[in-house]
């Protein structure tokens, strides 16, 4: 698995790539299949979303206000957005 993340402004954006397993992958073939992937992979984010929040808070010192998240079956990534209370962005700048 490949993990990045990226600070703009106010947000915190991680990037997870291969994530899926192969059978996921192959499950995802299906409509029926896409959909139980992703409500159960959103199930799992959303029962730990208390220790990711802690995470972002640890590192940052920022609160964090709202999370966002989803993820490509087709391409087995996943995009998770924490929104800040304040600009993370503008606290890291060197001037």
């Amino acid at each position: 698995m490949l993990v990045k993340t990226d600070i703009l402004r106010d947000m915190v954006i991680v990037v997870l790539q291969g994530i899926l397993t192969p059978a996921e992958y192959t499950l995802s073939q299906t409509p029926e299949g896409l959909v139980s992937i992703k409500k159960i992979r959103a199930d799992l984010v959303e029962a730990g979303r208390d220790q990711l929040d802690e995470i972002i808070v640890n590192l940052t010192g920022e609160k964090v206000l709202s999370f966002h998240t989803d993820i490509s079956t087709r391409s087995g990534e996943r995009i998770m957005l924490f929104k800040l209370a304040a600009d993370l962005e503008s606290k890291l700048i060197i001037k």
